[in-house]
């Protein structure tokens, strides 16, 4: 079948790109054709998602002065990772053309129409949800959802009313968290189970197929996604009681301020490589953990300070790694305490066949 994934694949992070990767890789592998479609909303690029990041900027949005400074900070690494992240979306993904409002998404055809991973059931940067990922332009086509993601949990009863009406729409539906799960028996709405991230379903040994040169030496990593000062200063005294230099990878330019030898925007082979290659990973990332978990890193959690823990606690729960989420700033003890892959590995082998078979099946009720 031709199938279309609409999913969040164009913010500037290496997690919505390879995941991407991942979707097309496994649908093509099942016999398809896939394209991911290229939706990209006015407000979430450039100049405009700037702005519009302010709106939950309470430090800065306060008086037009902070908010010029804000500005004029942070566009220039936006526009530059924006730049960089699109060459990589044209290289490693096949496409649709582009598409910036409902109207241009209704001239796409497909036999089938897929909401794919991540957040895509979730607020956007302007705080609101969008009916574009609940395939709400699609009027005859069967709509079907794999590994999607709500993102948190927290909803007001108005919001829910309204998820599900959209999702009552879809023929199948699977979800990446347990607790999405939940939502969908709370609404009502059938849901086939919760299934692994795409991201997942390709191994450690099929990801490094894709790194050109392995990096040397050993070292600690740390991959943030959030403003924690809290987990910025704890990688630099984890990497020092670990007797190791620490390497700090991000596709934005400001956190070279939160210590240790900056890699700023590396290649998507070279992101592979730090993370395959590290002694010791530290991040805040769902996607950290996920690539974490490939290449059997010896990692350490620390859940974002926001609402949206509950994907990173989801896939540490399903592997029985909840003992990796940090809860002491002081506590340096799981460097000593390896993780032992052998029943991760087989946890995930047998995931990734499950999740693979309710994709099909999700598939062929359509």
């Amino acid at each position: 079948m031709d199938i279309k994934v609409i999913t969040r694949h164009a913010p500037s992070n290496y997690g919505s790109l390879l995941q991407s990767i991942a979707t097309i890789t496994v649908l093509e592998r099942l016999g398809h054709t896939c394209e991911i479609i290229d939706y990209i909303r006015n407000d979430e690029q450039g100049l405009k998602a700037v702005i519009t990041s302010l709106n939950s900027k309470q430090g800065w949005n306060g008086n037009p002065l902070k908010k010029l400074a804000y500005i004029a900070f942070r566009y220039p690494e936006e526009k530059t990772a924006e730049v960089k992240f699109s060459r990589m979306r044209k290289k490693f993904l096949k496409l649709t053309r582009l598409c910036r409002t409902i109207e241009d998404l209704k001239k796409l055809n497909a036999d089938v129409f897929m909401t794919g991973s991540d957040q895509v059931w979730g607020p956007t940067l302007n705080g609101h949800y969008d009916e574009a990922y609940f395939l709400s332009f699609v009027a005859d086509n069967p709509k079907t959802a794999y590994a999607a993601s709500f993102g948190r949990t927290d909803f007001t009863p108005q919001i829910l009313s309204e998820y599900k009406r959209l999702l009552s729409a879809y023929a199948s539906i699977a979800v990446r968290e347990n607790s999405a799960v939940g939502l969908l028996k709370q609404m009502g709405i059938a849901c086939a189970g919760q299934v692994l991230d795409p991201t997942l379903l390709l191994t450690g040994e099929e990801w490094s197929k894709w790194i050109k040169k392995d990096i040397q030496g050993k070292y600690v990593l740390v991959y943030q996604l959030h403003n924690n000062p809290a987990l910025s200063d704890y990688a630099v005294r984890f990497a020092r009681h670990a007797g190791l230099p620490l390497y700090r990878i991000s596709p934005t330019f400001h956190q070279i301020r939160r210590g240790g030898k900056f890699i700023y925007l590396p290649k998507l082979d070279e992101f592979l490589s730090y993370i395959k290659n590290c002694a010791y990973f530290i991040t805040d990332s769902f996607h950290g953990t996920a690539f974490a978990l490939n290449f059997n890193k010896q990692f350490i959690e620390i859940l974002p300070n926001n609402k949206t823990g509950s994907r990173n606690q989801s896939i540490l729960q399903l592997t029985g790694l909840t003992d990796r989420i940090l809860t002491d700033y002081q506590d340096f003890s799981l460097a000593d305490k390896p993780i032992d892959y052998t029943s991760v590995n087989d946890i995930l082998y047998n995931e990734r066949q499950e999740s693979v078979q309710v994709l099909r099946r999700l598939l062929v009720v359509l």
